[in-house]
């Protein structure tokens, strides 16, 4: 990552205002996500299991997967300064039903449903937020860009779950506790909406000559067939959201392994299996600070694609190696390969989309990638669950998921090819 580059992306001061509300907004979803998950998979007098947490992901996740395309209409209709404003509030309004219900122990459907708004509308919030980017930085900068941003908004939500574990201390691991946690997690929605409120009204986009229609099913369906059809001549955007799909899959269900193998096999006691977790999951986020550093700069030397596979082959080889042992230093240093893996690839699809797609389009496209994002982390939660032991050790997993993710890695890489092959050949016939 140049640091003259960084410099000049910084000196804008509409990219800061931006960058800011991403990181408030960001450390308050770690802060959230860690409640909750210490509440429901590592509360002590609660029994985890694969099949309760891969109902808790599906619950959570699945829902918004099916009206994520949907949302992303209005993103392409709807002022996203507005979106980048009001989600939070919303959020906050819904955090505190959700602190309320854990306050007197209401750990069922009602409880899922309020977790499941405020992920979803996370996930319209950080569609909104990587569609406006392009509006605040240079096109030749956005591989940078967004190396900076989405990678230290990831890093600060992994600071948010420390945060979070820090607060448990504070206020307790009990019912009372958690719903403390929550309230802090709603104050903090609620200062991030307030600095997206300082950005211009009308500077991220969509234009009024680049929307039409209103918000019937119809007219929402059909503009979701237009950008499937976008997306369909985009062959390079086509081919990154299968690579980013494919490797949430198995991402998703070397999580679910990881969670088992910190509540189960390395340690027995719940409170210490999210210490644990904890652990592994900050490991996993300084993978990912490696990777925005060391990104930007391969991309340059050479192209996405090819980073793209290498990375996935990678992810799959260092599973390989330090899973077997199921011991927990090896897997944390595994834990930090995957964290490259994920954060490289997903840099790499995101400027993909926002360098091919126009703008018009972009808040649907980035829509269905956060759909594929959830729903393929969901399946995988699900279909783990139905093999994965309670313990979480299983080496036929590990040498599974290392085995697909080199076939994927040869399989993105040749057809990558094709396209590039293809589309240069009639600028070369000019």
């Amino acid at each position: 990552m140049r640091a003259g580059e960084l410099r000049g992306i910084l000196g804008e001061r509409n990219f800061r205002r931006l960058y800011a509300t991403r990181l408030v907004s960001q450390l308050t979803d770690g802060v959230f996500q860690v409640a909750l998950a210490g509440y429901v998979f590592f509360s002590p007098e609660k029994q985890a299991s694969a099949a309760k947490a891969a109902a808790a992901f599906a619950v959570t996740l699945l829902p918004y997967s099916a009206l994520g395309p949907f949302a992303g209409v209005f993103l392409d209709r709807w002022r996203r300064r507005q979106i980048l404003g009001w989600a939070p509030v919303l959020r906050a309004a819904v955090v505190l039903l959700v602190a309320a219900m854990v306050a007197v122990d209401e750990d069922g459907l009602p409880f899922f449903i309020g977790g499941l708004v405020v992920l979803g509308v996370n996930r319209f919030f950080l569609s909104a937020l990587s569609a406006a980017l392009p509006h605040v930085v240079r096109r030749e900068r956005l591989v940078t860009a967004n190396a900076f941003a989405v990678t230290s908004g990831t890093i600060i939500a992994f600071v948010g779950g420390g945060l979070g574990y820090l607060l448990r201390g504070v206020f307790g691991a009990g019912t009372r506790g958690t719903a403390s946690i929550l309230v802090v997690a709603a104050v903090l929605f609620l200062a991030a909406g307030a600095i997206a409120a300082l950005l211009p009204r009308d500077l991220l986009g969509p234009y009024a000559d680049e929307t039409s229609g209103g918000g019937t099913a119809r007219e929402v369906l059909h503009g979701l067939a237009d950008g499937a059809r976008h997306i369909a001549r985009l062959r390079p955007a086509a081919l990154a959201l299968g690579a980013i799909s494919f490797h949430r899959f198995l991402y998703g269900v070397v999580l679910m392994q990881t969670l088992l193998l910190c509540r189960g096999h390395f340690t027995g006691d719940a409170e210490d299996g999210l210490r644990v977790a904890a652990v592994m999951l900050g490991v996993s986020g300084a993978g990912y600070f490696a990777a925005a550093v060391i990104t930007p700069a391969v991309v340059r030397r050479i192209s996405k694609p090819a980073w793209i596979s290498l990375l996935l082959a990678g992810g799959g080889a260092s599973l390989l190696v330090l899973g077997l042992p199921f011991a927990e230093v090896p897997w944390a240093a595994a834990s930090f390969a995957l964290g490259v893996s994920s954060q490289g690839v997903k840099l790499c699809v995101d400027t993909i989309l926002q360098e091919t797609v126009e703008d018009a389009y972009r808040g649907r496209v980035f829509a269905v990638y956060d759909m594929l994002f959830n729903a393929t982390f969901a399946a995988a939660a699900a279909l783990a669950a139905s093999w994965l032991p309670t313990s979480g050790v299983s080496s036929r997993t590990v040498v599974a998921v290392a085995v697909v993710y080199a076939v994927g890695a040869l399989l993105y890489r040749a057809a990558s090819n094709r396209v590039r092959v293809l589309t240069d050949a009639p600028r070369n016939a000019a």
